[in-house]
């Protein structure tokens, strides 16, 4: 069914506003770092989401709906603790690595998702795909440089948290032909925060200020509309047509990396990120013409 222009618009919008919402959020994580580690902060964001959830899915799904309810209760805990993974790496790097940088490196999800696909979901992977993973991967090796430049060793933790998000991908859409999507959301944030809860008193400093005691109660929320406004955009237009939006996070991460930080990429960065978001954009539309012609 076709969408109205105006709708496809509306979820452009979202998806880049979404990644606003999440750039601003590693910009503050990475300010925060210097002082709290990063299980406390990944804690904060997640209790946050958490409440966050709690008062936006409740109401539109009614009293009587429990968002706890599901028929693959071992396949959604090991999806939450992917998503668990993938947000401990991305804050331990985000301390050293410089936001543009782990932005870039984090773009390789699709990257990822192509190359595990096949061994997790039984996909086939054509010589094309596999040809613009091998390009997504010369990107991340020339941002990374091993052995050459100054680049922090901590750049690793980045690729992980890449890793354990496409896992997180391939479980989502493993589960998601019978799985209700705020129900799934809402386990994978409970998987989280339970997790978290048993560990954070082991790396907790208490805030001091107003503004530390913001910004920490801020991740959460910025996390929960982040997510909650792509969910909406997902409604409103195609996939294939809002995810190349999805790496406007390299631009406002290289403008609040230089704005905030005083930092910006180098031309082997661009290059690097450049490959990557090629690549990506390749396998997005690759799989948008196999799936035109499955169909």
């Amino acid at each position: 069914m076709n969408r109205p222009r105006d709708r496809i618009g509306l979820a452009i919008l979202l998806v880049v506003s979404a990644v606003a919402l999440f750039s601003i959020l590693n910009a503050e994580v990475k300010i925060l770092r210097a002082d709290f580690g990063s299980v406390q902060l990944v804690w904060a964001r997640y209790v946050g989401a958490l409440l966050f959830m709690i008062v936006v899915f409740t109401p539109m799904r009614g009293p009587r709906f429990l968002l706890l309810r599901t028929a693959r209760p071992v396949a959604q805990i090991l999806r939450g603790a992917c998503l668990l993974a993938a947000s401990l790496c991305f804050f331990l790097a985000i301390k050293w690595v410089p936001l543009a940088t782990a932005a870039a490196i984090t773009m390789l999800g699709p990257v990822f998702i192509t190359a595990l696909s096949g061994p997790v979901l039984g996909e086939r992977v054509g010589p094309r795909r596999w040809s613009a993973v091998a390009i997504g991967f010369v990107g991340a090796l020339v941002i990374i440089r091993p052995g050459f430049g100054d680049t922090p060793w901590q750049i690793v933790f980045t690729l992980g948290s890449a890793v354990s998000s496409a896992f997180y991908a391939l479980l989502t859409r493993k589960l998601s032909a019978g799985e209700d999507a705020a129900t799934s959301a809402t386990i994978a944030t409970v998987v989280g925060t339970v997790a978290l809860s048993l560990v954070v008193w082991s790396d907790w400093r208490a805030p001091s200020g107003a503004v530390e005691i913001g910004m920490i109660a801020s991740l959460g929320l910025l996390s929960g509309l982040g997510h909650y406004l792509y969910t909406v955009a997902l409604g409103c237009g195609p996939a294939s047509v809002i995810a190349p939006f999805n790496y406007s996070h390299l631009i406002f991460a290289a403008l609040l990396g230089f704005v905030v930080f005083g930092y910006f990429p180098d031309l082997w960065t661009w290059v690097g990120a450049g490959l990557i978001v090629a690549s990506g954009l390749y396998i997005g539309y690759r799989e948008t013409v196999l799936a035109r012609r499955a169909s």
